[in-house]
């Protein structure tokens, strides 16, 4: 991989979570060293810096089933912009969020170029909620469902085609917490879904390798981690833990699988708070794994 050139994006939103904190997300994996561990891997690094966001003080809040979506769409549609521009020359978006809303912005952006594509969703809940099913209306439990065209037209934006994505290369995986309307979708739409009881009956590596074949094939693949996939032992700094995720060395070789597949366009680590972390502990979990499906290995 190291031909590759990257542009690190931050997007320093936490609009669509029901904690503070997460705003300052891209701030600690810029802190923990992310360009530079990533450049030592002999990768030419780019850092755009953070796109303008409002702050919940200055920000309406809404439709309370969709809360601060207007804000929060801007956002993305400038998310989507860069992204967008990174791919056209011939970088790859690693987009730091910020909570998972992000995701709306980055496959925006990467769909405003190639189409319906695929994603590999790393991830503790299944964010296939929609204002209607959503039983907290925050829209980081809904970026999957609209970028899947599943949402209302409020999520639509000139930014972005919908849908985005192609159900038919879309894969979540390490999911462990799922709203009831979340599971009528799953059932209904048929898109791969490896809980974590898959993953220990199966073990990570033909797990991931059974996801990534399903992600194949579309016009683009990009590959979304949220912390909180990993367990809260490891990953104590995210706003909706869930206990009984990946240990740090699952998490580690699930980036390795990805890394060793290199067919994403683009990759994003979101949901890093650090008002909840413990020194920095999950900020320098997200360099690692960033820095292993970018090709670090121990030997």
């Amino acid at each position: 991989m190291t031909d590759r050139r990257l542009a690190i994006i931050g997007a320093a939103l936490d609009l669509g979570a029901g904690r503070r904190g997460v705003d300052m997300g891209p701030s600690a994996i810029r802190y923990a060293g992310i360009d530079d561990r990533l450049a030592a891997l002999g990768l030419t690094i780019s850092d755009w810096g953070n796109v303008e966001v409002a702050v919940a003080e200055a920000a309406q809040q809404g439709d309370p089933k969709a809360r601060f979506l207007g804000e929060i769409k801007e956002a993305c549609e400038r998310i989507a912009r860069r992204v967008a521009h990174a791919s056209r020359e011939g970088l790859v978006p690693v987009v730091m969020g910020g909570d998972h809303s992000v995701a709306i912005g980055t496959l925006g952006g990467l769909a405003s170029l190639h189409g319906a594509g695929g994603v590999l969703w790393l991830d503790a809940h299944g964010d296939l909620n929609t204002p209607e099913t959503s039983p907290s209306g925050n829209v980081h439990g809904m970026p999957l469902a609209a970028a899947l065209g599943l949402a209302p037209d409020a999520f639509a934006s000139e930014a972005w085609p919908l849908p985005a994505l192609d159900p038919e290369h879309v894969a979540l995986v390490g999911i462990r917490s799922l709203d009831a309307g979340e599971r009528e979708l799953v059932n209904e739409l048929g898109i791969a879904v490896y809980t974590m009881t898959d993953l220990d009956r199966r073990g990570v590596e033909p797990v991931v390798r059974e996801a990534l074949e399903r992600v194949s094939g579309a016009p683009f693949v990009h590959v979304s981690l949220d912390m909180d996939v990993v367990d809260p032992e490891a990953a104590p700094g995210v706003g909706t833990p869930v206990r009984g995720g990946l240990s740090y060395r699952e998490a580690h070789l699930a980036m390795e699988l990805v890394a060793e597949w290199s067919g994403f366009a683009s990759f994003e680590v979101v949901e890093v708070n650090p008002i909840l972390d413990r020194e920095n502990a999950t900020g320098l979990l997200a360099v690692d794994l960033a820095a292993s499906v970018f090709g670090e290995r121990i030997l």
